[in-house]
């Protein structure tokens, strides 16, 4: 059997410290299924944001939060339902109490671990379907000795239902996936306003330090720079919908600019039928076509999209 094909697999993340008590769980490239995550210890509390795609990234994640939490985080917090911020829930429950949004654990219920039928190869190990047992609807703030962290509720943006977390205290901001650093945002299950709207929130918060779901910190230019992108979509569908292309032809003949050099260049297409049908009057957060978009998405890359988790 030879190995000519067998999947590339990135470089293990690492947890750096980007204020006092607040950590950033960066995975390197940050491509499909690579996110970061991130930690907020303190005496008495301590709170992961997100976990990981696979079990060997989940494993790591563990290892590299026990050096600070030896016994483990007593909240986990779920930004968004995707399976790769979402299926290491398992590895810390029931110790840790996993927190999500209210649409957010339903979503995840329902989606399953339909992320790994489309990488049959990634090794993803055992990851159980763990739904959040704590939920709310707006806003809520996990208080300890330490930091304390504030979830609010900013979607519809990348899905119907994101969720950030803010340490006030630090100036920090984990954003999820409504911010990107270096990579192609994806608001094909979201809202291309809606996103914009809570870009605008996210911004009045002040951070000095922003860790996005997927590349490396910054810091707000970040929150600019995944702005400027959407403002570029924005623009590309409308002028797309009026010249009569398609998606995959817009896509095709696009001119991104600045951003041609991000990864997963191929979001476009996805990002577009989003964009397109909110012109058309899709309401933000609506359902779309997912699997559809994908396979327009794999035909505008000429194949799978690359998953190195």
């Amino acid at each position: 059997m030879t190995t000519a094909h067998a999947p590339r697999v990135a470089p293990p993340g690492r947890l750096l410290p980007v204020a006092e008590d607040v950590y950033a769980f960066v995975q390197p490239e940050g491509g499909w299924c690579l996110n970061n995550a991130g930690l907020i210890a303190g005496a008495g509390r301590s709170v992961l944001v997100d976990t990981a795609a696979t079990e060997a990234r989940t494993r790591r994640l563990q290892q590299e939060v026990a050096r600070i939490v030896p016994d483990g985080p007593d909240y986990v917090v779920n930004t968004h339902f995707h399976g790769d911020h979402t299926f290491g829930n398992g590895r810390f429950a029931p110790r840790a109490v996993i927190v999500a949004h209210e649409g957010t654990r339903s979503d995840t219920e329902e989606a399953g671990l339909g992320l790994r039928h489309l990488w049959p190869d990634v090794e993803w190990g055992e990851t159980p379907l763990t739904l959040p047992t704590l939920t709310f609807r707006d806003e809520l703030v996990l208080r300890g000795d330490g930091p304390c962290t504030e979830l609010l509720h900013v979607g519809p943006a990348h899905t119907a239902n994101d969720v950030v977390a803010w340490v006030p205290e630090r100036g920090v901001l984990f954003t999820g996936d409504v911010v990107w650093s270096g990579v192609t945002p994806y608001i094909l299950m979201g809202s291309v306003s809606g996103s914009l709207r809570a870009l605008e929130r996210l911004r009045s918060l002040g951070p000095s330090v922003v860790v996005p779901g997927h590349g490396p910190v910054g810091g707000p230019e970040l929150i600019d720079e995944t702005e400027a992108y959407l403002q570029l979509l924005r623009g590309l569908a409308e002028d797309g919908l009026r010249r009569g292309l398609s998606p995959l032809r817009a896509a095709r003949e696009a001119d991104i600019g600045a951003f041609a050099g991000f990864l997963d260049a191929e979001r476009l297409v996805g990002n577009l039928h989003r964009a397109y049908a909110e012109l058309d009057g899709l309401a933000p957060g609506a359902r779309i076509d997912v699997a559809a978009s994908f396979k327009e998405m794999v035909a505008f890359h000429g194949g799978l999209p690359a998953c190195h988790a």
